[in-house]
């Protein structure tokens, strides 16, 4: 029987909004029979903090904001909000109050009924499940399109790499027993052990350089030949991890080992014979390239191999490690090229990369952001025009690549981001001591630092010294505290969210500015307060958590955001590329999918809820 003309509207109301929506028809014409109408004043309690709820309710019209014990605003809410949904489904008491900011009317669904359709609907039951977890759960719907078959061995482990066991020898054997022994088993290294622990590996290369090529006796012991503690991985470790560790040491035989015993050993044949679209061709390619043009030949490969981790289904954080990567090889190879051109530096200095790719969180279409530190031996008279040099003309290639100039003019080409240790030392005791908004802005772009080419020991210094006047200058901490709460997410009044209303990016909303930067900012300010040597944005939070500044669960709300924000840029900006379109980070909201709009609304209900914990954690309001 068809319903009443009433009965009708509210189901139409239903069908316009979240989890509703994702009822099948029939479901949901049964559903207004079963509800209740409830009116609520004007500032009056709607529910109760601690309170048990009976049923769902759902704003039919008027308008409700949920507030913290402290009174922090959580959210506010219109029609179609759905209140004491999570705390119906998890059996625990009501965590926020609800109050009415308008004249309000709900809809009371009873509690059998709403448990009824969580266990008949999984997506109407994930809506009322903890935000961590719909955010995770929305990251593995993107990628879930991906099939076995074309899924990446980059989402494995190590131990899926592994095909065999391990084969070594003790480091008093002969290197003529050794050689035998790989030819025997059709081997290119072998592993070196003292009783069940690794302390080296021999290869074919060192066989070449360091027996044959040097005359060195075969009869003597592998121990003298071999290299001594080589870099390892884990069987548990991201195949991912494995990949980037031989391209970064520009390594062929990476051991695995497991309580200090070797179990197996990964080779970039391995790898390559498993995945032939990974970066490893492309960064092999780059650092051999003869020239800056075959440099910036070689880097249009790089949209390419993003689109093949999209389409695999490579996580944010694995994608920006493999794009951080390859750009670090262009760079690495840009300079050393530069530096032959001109000859050997007048004084030992450090090139530095600052920002995303510091962070390991490279995406498409980057500008330039890094910086060149100098030995205190450095006087400006002898040596400033070579340095002056070596800066122009690798900024010069690396636009030429493909990487503009930094709008702020945060480069090596920029004297003042060329500067003495000592000098840097005076930068960071000012930009932590008198945090003027413009110190503020300097040190946000260069407290994210990596080395990048020359003296390890310089970037070595500096990043102590930055981490030790960071940490013991509270003022400092309230002023980038004050910074990351003042970002306005793209997150309208109820919850809808903001798009640009003119100009070249009209009706879409930038999910870097308004979103994963505010994220950056947040882990990097608890980083720097707990003393973390970490670089990227999760593993600062991992250090928060375990300093006990951000709890677990806010550090894991911030995670899937991140994640799910920037796995949702990386496919805009291939899909940019694949239409031939510049990349950028402005997505137009009404491309997606109503699952997409319902939790990216919720990525950035994330982060407004960080910002709220933080400017309470700091003095921010002493500042204003």
């Amino acid at each position: 029987m068809p319903l009443n003309v009433e009965l009708a509207e509210i189901r139409d109301f239903l069908a316009g909004h979240v989890p509703f929506d994702s009822l099948p028809a029939t479901v949901l014409e049964s559903v207004p029979p079963r509800l209740s109408i409830g009116y609520h004043r004007r500032g009056s309690v709607v529910l109760a903090r601690g309170s048990a709820p009976v049923e769902l309710l759902v704003v039919r019209s008027g308008a409700v904001e949920l507030r913290e014990p402290g009174g922090e605003l959580v959210e506010r809410g219109a029609a179609g909000t759905c209140v004491g949904g999570a705390a119906l489904a998890s059996g625990t008491p009501q965590a926020v109050t609800v109050r009415a900011i308008e004249d309000t009317l709900v809809l009371a669904c009873p509690a059998d009924l709403f448990h009824q359709l969580r266990e008949q609907h999984a997506e109407f039951s994930a809506f009322f499940e903890h935000r961590a977890g719909m955010l995770r759960d929305a990251v593995a719907r993107q990628r879930e399109h991906v099939s076995g078959a074309d899924r990446s061995v980059l989402s494995g482990t190590v131990r899926d790499l592994v095909t065999r066991g391990p084969v070594s020898i003790r480091a008093d054997a002969s290197v003529l027993d050794a050689a035998r022994l790989m030819s025997a088993e059709r081997i290119s290294s072998v592993l070196v052990t003292e009783g069940e622990a690794l302390v080296g590996i021999m290869t074919d290369r060192d066989l070449r350089t360091r027996v044959l090529a040097a005359s060195v006796d075969p009869a003597g012991p592998v121990s003298a030949v071999m290299t001594p503690d080589p870099a390892t991985t884990h069987p548990d470790a991201p195949a991912l991890e494995a990949l980037l560790e031989l391209v970064r040491r520009n390594i062929h035989h990476l051991p695995v080992v497991e309580d200090e015993r070797p179990v197996g050993m990964v080779t970039a044949t391995d790898l390559l014979r498993l995945q032939q679209a990974n970066p490893v061709f492309l960064v092999g390619d780059i650092a051999k390239a003869p020239d800056v043009a075959t440099v910036a030949d070689l880097a249009t490969r790089l949209q390419r191999v993003v689109a093949g981790l999209v389409r695999q289904g490579t996580s944010a954080h694995d994608a920006g490690r493999v794009v951080s990567t390859v750009g670090d090889a262009i760079e690495q190879r840009v300079i050393a090229l530069t530096e032959a051109g001109l000859g050997p530096p007048p004084v030992p200095y450090a090139w530095l990369t600052l920002g995303s790719r510091a962070r390991f969180e490279q995406a498409l279409a980057p500008d330039q952001d890094h910086a060149l530190v100098l030995h205190d031996d450095y006087v400006p008279d002898l040596h400033a025009s070579y340095f002056a040099e070596l800066a122009e003309q690798v900024t010069n290639a690396l636009e030429t690549v493909g990487y503009p100039r930094c709008r702020g003019d945060k480069m090596a080409t920029n004297p003042h981001w060329r500067q003495p240790l000592g000098t840097w030392h005076r930068h960071v005791a000012r930009w932590v001591g008198t945090p003027t908004p413009e110190a503020i802005l300097e040190a946000s772009v260069f407290f994210d630092l990596r080395h990048q080419y020359g003296d390890p020991g310089l970037t070595a210094a500096l990043v102590a010294h930055q981490r030790r006047a960071a940490q013991a200058t509270p003022i400092f901490l309230a002023h980038l505290a004050a910074a990351a709460a003042s970002h306005h997410t793209p997150l309208g009044f109820f919850r809808g969210l903001v798009v640009d209303r003119s100009g070249e990016h009209r009706d879409t909303l930038d999910v870097k500015r308004g979103g994963i930067n505010t994220i950056v900012e947040i882990a990097r300010l608890h980083g720097l307060a707990c003393g973390s040597s970490a670089t990227s944005t999760l593993a600062r939070l991992e250090d928060a958590v375990a300093a006990g500044r951000v709890s677990p669960t806010l550090a894991a709300d911030l995670r899937d955001a991140w994640e799910f924000l920037g796995h949702l840029r990386l496919r805009h900006q291939v899909e940019q590329v694949r239409a031939g379109r510049p990349a950028d980070n402005w997505v137009d909201p009404s491309a997606l999918s109503d699952f997409e709009k319902r939790h990216l609304k919720a990525a950035f209900g994330v982060i407004r809820s960080a910002q709220g914990a933080i400017a309470q954690r700091y003095p921010v309001r002493e500042l204003t």
